[in-house]
């Protein structure tokens, strides 16, 4: 492992991707500890707050764990996909917030995404996936219903089709979609959202799967997005009249 004292680059950030390599690699393997402090300060012939800065930034990606005691240290983690979601998460809605992506780009993408996943959903959904999905209806069907709990209901519903999927990298790749995306068209649309038709839209879904019909699946979500597009279109054009 080196890093380049002459480069502008961080020197922390340089030793956090010399480690990272190592462990992508497969020269530093999993539950393997890594250098003391004393020994990785010596080895980039740096200061220990800079290797212990390093060390920091390995740890919030996940990919180190440190334990306390005699026969503690640092240790390279097991990064499940999971444990992987908040920063795919982070990164979409990042993405999404600083970039001028229009409302039907992202919801183009988020429901291609999610179509996707129709013919394995429709395959291997489980009956857990199928009444976490019910139960979210049945939620989003109740007067009083916040917009933020219908929000969070109507991500806890779609994260149930994406994970019925059985496939954890699709899971992962569509964390930000779900997690981040959803949220977003939620957020804009609320104003005008029917929840009645929201709730018929997401019984199609729902009866779709449960039949194991990938086709109705598909077409279910296909007509989920199109009434998503037209509540933003009647949304943006409310605010045009306003500001005229």
């Amino acid at each position: 492992m080196k890093i380049d004292p002459n480069s502008a680059a961080d020197l922390s950030a340089q030793i956090a991707s010399a480690i990272r390599d190592s462990i992508v690699s497969g020269a530093l393997i999993v539950d393997q500890r890594l250098p003391s402090e004393a020994e990785l300060a010596d080895q980039f012939d740096v200061s220990r707050p800079t290797v212990r800065e390093a060390l920091k930034r390995l740890a919030a990606q996940s990919l180190i764990r440190t334990q306390r005691g005699a026969t503690g240290g640092a240790f390279v983690n097991k990064l499940s996909f999971e444990e992987a979601y908040p920063q795919q998460i982070t990164t979409s809605t990042l993405l999404l917030s600083m970039n001028a992506v229009s409302f039907e780009t992202a919801c183009e993408a988020r429901y291609a995404l999610e179509r996707s996943c129709a013919p394995l959903s429709a395959k291997r959904r489980s009956p857990d996936h199928l009444a976490t999905m019910r139960a979210e209806i049945h939620r989003q069907g109740q007067p009083g219903l916040t917009d933020e709990a219908f929000c969070a209901s109507d991500v806890s519903f779609h994260r149930a089709l994406v994970d019925g999927a059985g496939n954890p990298v699709l899971s992962y790749q569509l964390a930000g979609a779900v997690e981040a995306m959803q949220p977003l068209m939620n957020m804009i649309t609320f104003t005008a959202r029917d929840r009645a038709r929201i709730v018929a839209l997401h019984t199609d879904i729902a009866d779709a799967l449960e039949k194991q019909d990938a086709d109705a699946t598909f077409d279910a979500l296909k007509a989920l997005e199109v009434e998503t597009q037209a509540l933003a279109q009647s949304v943006f054009a409310q605010r045009n009249l306003k500001s005229d």
